[in-house]
């Protein structure tokens, strides 16, 4: 009986130390790895961190610890809504553009990805990539100096693609006179195509129209109620649009018909990812300071007054979502690509900037705008 409890001792002893081993293992994996980790429970609370958060949060793991998970991000209601959103699919998320504050730092911005934590009820992992919004600018960059060159096109192609255009239109529809059957097919859909090509190149006309912006304090409001009633009227009649604005925002400095542009096809753009399916639109303001963009003379501009145009539509995939500010990038059938092109462009030329976050059944894109001097 003794030696059998000295077997069952020793036993024990050597499984207490292969499990002490490999949690030692886990440990130093989980302090080791070079992205920021967060894991908290099932009611948002932090319940351990990486030195990689530490350092990022300028701040220690016991510190942080017990501290809700949404008090991690300036947008504590978009992290909340992301967090839930994980628990319910179980699948992960990714956040671009969201604004963290170290402690005693200046805000940053920042990547997460949000995901669950197998054979744990609740618990959830976010990993959190720092970046520079200087980095954020020089990728957008590219899609800008596209957008430029699309410009440059524009004078182009309505001399030398619009007035053949319109004699290739005019000799089909005078054969469309003496053919029937088979051949009068033929005739109306080079006179379909021909329109359609005539639609592009006038969109592409667009880029060149753009004039010296006219700033002067607006109203934010007065603009969406505008955008509003336009689109109830065309792009998105039939949708549901709905309005949350914080009644106390202020003036924005802007020319008013380009931000005016800038609403429209947004809204545009919601509303054809929506189709003919029962959806929903809503346009949200509210105030933040916390995003700050660097100008080419090195000085920081403040951009608190945000606008956000969400949709519950089907959203964008991976790639489409890493080229979405790129002309002649389209998800759609059909689609020109060209409607987030001339926004990143108009929105470059205000000073201002523009942010989205795509999931299925959840689209935001988000406008920050300079406030009007007093």
């Amino acid at each position: 009986m003794r030696r059998h409890q000295d077997e069952k001792t020793q036993s024990r002893q050597v499984t207490e130390k292969i499990v002490a081993s490999k949690q030692s293992k886990n440990d130093a994996i989980w302090s080791s790895l070079p992205v920021a980790v967060v894991m908290i429970d099932a009611a948002n609370e932090i319940i351990n961190i990486n030195s990689a958060a530490e350092v990022l949060y300028n701040c220690s793991a016991r510190a942080l610890s017990g501290m809700q998970a949404t008090e991690l991000a300036e947008d504590s209601a978009r992290l909340e809504e992301s967090l839930n959103q994980v628990r319910c699919r179980q699948s992960p998320i990714h956040l671009d553009d969201i604004i963290i504050r170290p402690k005693g730092g200046e805000p940053t911005v920042a990547a997460a990805q949000v995901a669950p934590v197998a054979d744990e009820p609740g618990q959830l992992l976010i990993c959190i990539r720092s970046r520079e919004i200087e980095s954020l600018i020089n990728y957008r960059n590219p899609a800008k100096s596209a957008a430029r060159s699309v410009v440059g096109m524009a004078d182009m192609l309505s001399h030398e693609i619009r007035n053949p255009l319109s004699g290739i239109v005019g000799a089909a529809q005078l054969l469309a006179m003496k053919l029937h059957g088979d051949d009068l097919e033929l005739t109306e859909l080079i006179v379909e195509e021909a329109y359609r090509i005539r639609k592009l190149v006038k969109q592409v006309d667009q880029f060149g129209q753009t004039k010296t912006a006219d700033y002067m304090a607006l109203n934010v409001h007065d603009l969406l109620d505008r955008t509003q009633r336009l689109a109830n009227l065309g792009c998105a009649a039939g949708i549901q649009i709905d309005a949350e604005y914080d009644p106390s925002l202020p003036h924005v400095w802007a020319d008013h018909d380009q931000l005016l542009r800038v609403f429209m096809n947004l809204v545009q753009n919601s509303s054809e990812a929506l189709g003919k399916k029962e959806g929903r639109i809503c346009i949200r303001t509210r105030y933040d300071r916390s995003l700050r963009v660097r100008n080419s003379d090195g000085k920081d501009k403040l951009l608190p007054i945000h606008v956000e145009i969400i949709d519950n539509g089907p959203g964008m995939n991976s790639e489409m979502a890493a080229h979405a500010f790129e002309p002649f990038v389209s998800g759609r059938k059909n689609g020109t690509g060209l409607g987030l092109a001339l926004v990143s462009t108009i929105l470059s030329d205000l000073g201002g900037w523009i942010s989205f976050d795509s999931q299925p059944g959840h689209t935001i894109f988000r406008v920050s705008l300079p406030m009007a001097p007093e």
